[in-house]
C-alpha cells in the first residue's frame, strides 16, 4: 500500500528543466515510487490526474502555483521526500538519502522579466521555459524588444506558433521552437545539449536528440559547429510552412564563421519541403539535406540528400562510417528497441527497413507499422512520447520507466537482442550507463543481449568514454553511432523469412 501527498507552493514559478531534474532526485530517493513537481495549471494538473499524483490539497492549485506530487512505500518517506523538495528549491541541497546531490545554480534571481533584461542588458535570446498556456504571451514580449527566442515550452497553440514565426521572420529575428529542446548558439549548449566543439558546420532542426547525434558524430570525427538552431518539430508541417527552418537557412547563409549547413527533418509535407529544397539549392555554401524516411534523391549543385543522420555526419565530414568485418551468427526471435531520443527511434526503424527488416513502433517513420499491443516482429518504442512522459520527467533525466521496460525485454523469450540510446550532455541523468548496467547485473546471464551506442562527448559531464566503458563492461556492445547499433541489431536477428 503506497502514500500519496501533495504540497502546493503559492505563487512560485520554476524553470521546468529544473523541476524536472529535482523530480529525478525525489525519485531516487529511499521509500519514494513516483514524483513530480509542476505548475498547477488546468493542463498540467490533468497530467497529474491521469498519473494519479493528483491529491485533494492540490485540486484548488492555480497556474502560478507549484505542485509538488509524491507517492510513496509509506507516510513518512513522502513527507521526507517532500521538505527534500522543499530544500532542493531554495537552493540549501543536502544530499537525499539514497539519492543524489543537488546542483547548486548559479545563476543570479531575478523577480520577472523587466528586471532579467535589467540585469543582463546585453542579451539578445530569451530562453523560454513556461507552462504552454502563458508560453506565447512570453514570447512576443521577448521579440517586441528585439531578442531572438527559444520556447522550450510544448502544449503551444498551432496558430499562436505561426503567428509568433511570422512574427519574428517580420523583425528579423529567430523564434525556436515551441517544444524545441536543444540549441547550440555561439558555441552555447541549450537546454538538452552537448559540449561540442565549436567549428563551421551550421545546423538547422526539427529534432533535438537528432541535433545532439549529428553535432557529437561531427565532433568524433574532428568537425565542430557554429550554430545549432532548432525550429521546433511542427516548422515543416503545411499549417507553418518552414518559416523559421527558412529564416535559418538565411541566418546561417550570412554567418561568416558557418561555411556547410545540415538540415535536419522528419519527412516534411510535400509542398514545404520543394520550398526548403528550393531554398538549400540557392545557398551559397554547401547544404546537406537529412529528412529521416524521405526517399533518396540525386544531389543537386551543391545540395545533397542523405536519409539517417550518420549519413549526414559522412557527407559534411567526408568520414564514412566503419563498418564490421565480422558477422554474427543470427539469432532467432525480435528485436526490441527502448529509445529515449524519437529521432533516434526513426532512424532505428530506417536502418533496420533499410537491411530487410520489417518494423513496428508507437511513432513510425514512412514504411514502417504503427506498433500493436500485441503481436511479432521487431518492435521500437520512443520512451520519451507523449504517451509516456505525461506526468513524469522525460527518460533522459530519469531512466527509471526506460529501464523498467529493459528488465522485462531482457527476460521475454521472443526478444533476440535489445536495441538501446544512450544520451548523455547537459540536462541529462549523470549516469545512465550506471543504471543500465545495474539493470543488465540483476537481470543474469540467460538475458537477451545488448546493443547501444552513446549520443555525447569526453567534454560532457557524465564522459562519453566512461560512459561506453561501463557498458562494454556490462556486456553491451557498443557502437559508434545510432545507426551503426541499428545495423548491428539486425545482423544479429534471422530475418522473418528465414525463421
Amino acid at each position: 500500500m503506497s502514500v500519496l501527498r501533495n504540497r502546493v507552493r503559492r505563487g512560485y514559478y520554476a524553470d521546468s528543466v529544473a523541476l524536472m531534474r529535482i523530480a529525478r532526485q525525489l525519485s531516487e530517493a529511499r521509500g519514494v515510487l513516483e514524483a513530480s513537481l509542476m505548475i498547477g495549471s488546468p493542463s498540467n494538473k490533468a497530467l497529474l490526474e491521469n498519473s494519479g499524483l493528483l491529491a485533494q490539497t492540490a485540486r484548488d492549485a492555480q497556474a502560478d502555483d507549484l505542485v509538488i506530487a509524491v507517492r510513496a512505500k509509506d507516510a513518512s518517506q513522502a513527507e521526507a521526500a517532500l521538505d527534500a523538495a522543499e530544500r532542493l528549491l531554495a537552493g540549501g541541497a543536502a544530499p537525499l538519502e539514497g539519492g543524489v546531490p543537488a546542483q547548486t545554480s548559479a545563476s543570479r534571481g531575478v523577480s520577472g522579466f523587466t528586471a532579467a533584461l535589467d540585469a543582463l542588458p546585453a542579451a539578445n535570446l530569451a530562453l523560454i521555459s513556461v507552462p504552454g498556456e502563458f508560453a506565447a504571451l512570453e514570447a512576443r514580449r521577448a521579440l517586441e524588444r528585439g531578442l531572438h527566442v527559444m520556447i522550450f515550452s510544448d502544449n503551444v497553440p498551432l496558430e499562436e506558433e505561426v503567428a509568433l514565426k511570422r512574427r519574428a521572420r517580420e523583425r528579423g529575428l529567430l523564434l525556436m521552437g515551441p517544444d524545441c529542446g536543444t540549441a547550440l548558439i555561439g558555441g552555447v549548449p541549450l537546454a538538452f545539449a552537448n559540449a561540442v566543439p565549436r567549428g563551421d558546420v551550421g545546423i538547422v532542426s526539427a529534432s533535438g536528440t537528432g541535433l545532439q547525434e549529428l553535432s557529437c558524430l561531427l565532433a568524433h570525427a574532428g568537425c565542430g559547429v557554429s550554430h545549432g538552431i532548432g525550429v521546433g518539430g511542427r516548422d515543416l508541417s503545411e499549417a507553418v510552412g518552414g518559416l523559421m527552418t527558412l529564416a535559418a537557412l538565411d541566418a546561417l547563409d550570412a554567418d561568416r564563421a558557418t561555411k556547410r549547413i545540415v538540415v535536419i527533418s522528419k519527412p516534411p509535407s510535400p509542398a514545404v519541403g520543394e520550398k526548403v529544397q528550393a531554398r538549400a539549392a540557392r545557398s551559397r555554401k554547401p547544404v546537406v539535406l537529412c529528412l529521416l524516411g524521405a526517399e533518396a534523391r540525386a544531389s543537386q549543385g551543391r545540395l545533397r540528400f542523405v536519409r539517417t543522420l550518420e549519413a549526414a555526419a559522412a557527407a559534411v565530414s567526408g568520414r564514412r562510417p566503419a563498418r564490421r568485418a565480422a558477422k554474427p551468427v543470427p539469432r532467432r526471435g525480435s528485436i526490441r528497441g527502448l529509445f529515449s531520443g524519437g529521432t533516434l527511434c526513426a532512424e532505428a526503424q530506417i536502418v533496420l527497413m533499410d537491411e530487410g527488416h520489417a518494423v513496428q513502433s508507437n511513432a513510425p517513420v514512412p514504411g514502417a507499422r504503427r506498433l500493436a499491443r500485441s503481436g511479432a516482429g521487431h518492435r521500437l518504442l520512443d520512451l520519451g512520447a507523449d504517451e509516456y512522459t505525461r506526468g513524469r520527467p522525460h527518460p533522459m533525466i530519469d531512466p527509471a520507466l526506460r529501464n523498467e521496460h529493459l528488465a522485462r525485454a531482457l527476460r521475454a523469450r521472443e526478444v533476440a537482442v535489445v536495441l538501446l540510446d544512450v544520451v548523455i550532455g547537459s540536462g541529462a541523468h549523470p549516469d545512465p550507463a550506471g543504471l543500465i548496467a545495474q539493470v543488465l547485473r540483476d537481470a543474469g546471464p540467460r538475458a537477451a543481449p545488448v546493443v547501444a551506442s552513446v549520443t555525447g562527448t569526453n567534454d560532457d559531464a557524465q564522459g562519453y568514454a566512461r560512459q561506453v566503458a561501463a557498458l562494454r563492461a556490462a556486456g553491451v556492445q557498443v557502437a559508434a553511432s545510432n545507426a551503426a547499433a541499428a545495423r548491428l541489431a539486425a545482423r544479429m536477428v534471422r530475418r522473418p523469412s528465414a525463421n
